[in-house]
Order: C-alpha cells, then structure tokens, then sequence
C-alpha cells in the first residue's frame, strides 16, 4: 500500500510571511530569493522542519506557486531532497465563481484517489466541500496560520492523519 501524499505549501506553513515584518520568528533562517526579477523576496525558513516533513510518513510535494524553484530556494534550506511538485500551469491564480480555491480542483486531480493531507493558509470550507464531492480516498486539510507557520500541533495532526488505522 502507497504512502499518503502531503502536498506542501511554502508561503504561510514554511514561510510565516505574515509575521511582523521586523521580526523574524525564533528559530528561523532568512533567504533572499531572487525567484523574479525585481527585489528578491525575504523568506524565512526553519531547518527543522524538512526532517519533521520527512519523518511523518508521506511521499511530499509541492503544492505552491513556486513550484519547480521551491526546490532550488527552499529545499536546501528546510533540509528536503528535490521533490515532485503541482504543475498548476493556467490555473494559477484563477478564481472561480463558486469560491473553491484555485489548487484545489488541480491537487485533487494530482492525487489520483490517493489519500492525501494538504498544508496551507488559504483553503476554506469551499475547498473541503470540493475535495468531499471529488475525492474518493481520505484527505485532510490543514489550515496553518500564516503569522507563525507550522508548528508542533500541526506535526501532531499531520502524524495522526498518516497513521495506519491497522484495518
């Protein structure tokens, strides 16, 4: 039987951008990457958390507008190997007019009927009732506050889902 799939966002659970801006957060690391032209973006990342990610029992991928570069800029620094990532080509940023957040319906397709966890800061009761309607397998959606990124509980809820329910 496959591992859960847990798609990972990177602004909000692994960079808590959403922090004071002159503060940033204990245990955290600053990047500046240079992603687009312009101003490189100030990104903060905490080491541990690629080993936690790792030991939770999931096949990990990228579910973020970064896509490809989040494992140029934000691999190395968290500690994670280059990982499969959401191709979300024209959808990105595409609203809908029934509110379902624009990486839902292109996570769903991605998983394929695999169960699945998915850690981000902009998902809502839209996107749960979509994920209900159109994915047969389990799947949680984690909500992280994207003023102080993941954290212990988090881990905790995100170990629980992975478990094996010994069936």
């Amino acid at each position: 039987m496959s591992r859960p799939l847990l798609f990972l966002d990177v602004d909000g659970p692994l960079n808590p951008y959403a922090a004071q801006p002159e503060r940033r957060p204990e245990g955290y690391t600053t990047i500046r990457a240079a992603v687009r032209p312009g101003r490189p973006l100030r990104v903060w990342l905490n080491q541990s958390h690629g080993p936690a990610l790792l030991s939770l029992g999931y096949d990990l991928c990228w579910a973020s507008t970064w896509m490809a570069e989040a494992n140029r800029w934000i691999a190395p620094t968290v500690g994670l190997p280059a990982l499969p990532y959401v191709d979300f080509g024209d959808r990105l940023f595409a609203e809908r007019p029934d509110g379902v957040h624009w990486k839902t319906e292109t996570i769903v397709a991605y998983a394929a009927g695999r169960p699945f966890a998915w850690v981000d800061d902009e998902q809502g009761p839209p996107d749960t009732a979509y994920v209900a309607a159109h994915h047969p397998g389990p799947a949680l959606l984690h909500h992280v506050n994207p003023r102080i990124g993941l954290r212990e509980p988090d881990f905790a809820a995100l170990a629980e889902f992975a478990a094996p329910t010994g069936d």
